[in-house]
């Protein structure tokens, strides 16, 4: 439930207060089925002229500069990405080096943007982040059970111990969340199981276009 409040204006209370979940109050996110063939651009790209939304979904793993825009000013962009066949959830940064305040507040933002948008008839998939198993207290407060979510494996397999903590994520998140539908940006790792949906992140298509000779 969301309560409309006036003359509040600061982190998009004037907008909406959630009831929330959890012991931060995180906005709860109702549960999407995917169904496959279409394309998942960046919001870079959406925000922009865009043909054929209707066959696309959006997807927010970029810098998060690239879509803080979307926190400062939601109302700016949601019809636009109402007309696109799903959007994912902000992917604003939890690194395991924030500090957990400000890992906190991003997984708040995230999810308020989510719910946000599923009020304006977004077909919205939540797209799950962790940083250290500490995290796990909070970081899936606000997901559905049963539905489809998304991941990103991109700067988490640059060594053994980032390997580690997403792989441990994962698995709790699997564990917890029970997804049907995993949609998986980036190179999958063997130890990741469940229904998955590949998408290949840029800079694998980076990659294969330079080996290529493009």
């Amino acid at each position: 439930m969301a309560n409309k409040k006036t003359g509040i204006s600061y982190e998009n209370l004037d907008r909406c207060i959630y009831d929330g979940v959890g012991e931060y109050g995180i906005p709860q996110i109702k549960p999407t089925v995917f169904t496959d063939g279409c394309e998942f651009i960046g919001f870079n790209y959406a925000r922009g002229k865009c043909s054929n939304p209707e066959e696309k979904a959006v997807h927010f793993f970029l810098d998060d500069y690239q879509f803080n825009a979307l926190w400062r000013n939601p109302d700016r962009y949601v019809d636009k990405l109402s007309r696109f066949r799903y959007v994912l959830t902000p992917d604003f940064s939890t690194y395991t080096d924030f500090p957990k305040a400000i890992q906190i507040y991003n997984h708040y933002r995230k999810h308020w943007i989510g719910a946000y948008l599923q009020e304006y008839g977004c077909r919205v998939i939540p797209t799950i982040s962790w940083s250290t198993p500490d995290s796990y207290e909070w970081c899936f407060d606000g997901e559905p059970t049963n539905g489809t979510v998304a991941v990103s494996s991109v700067g988490t397999q640059k060594s053994k111990k980032a390997k580690e903590l997403f792989i441990q994520g994962y698995r709790e998140m699997v564990r917890r969340l029970e997804p049907e539908t995993i949609i998986f940006y980036g190179n999958i790792p063997e130890e990741c199981m469940g229904n998955i949906v590949h998408i290949r992140a840029f800079q694998e298509k980076f990659k294969e276009a330079k080996c290529n000779g493009g």
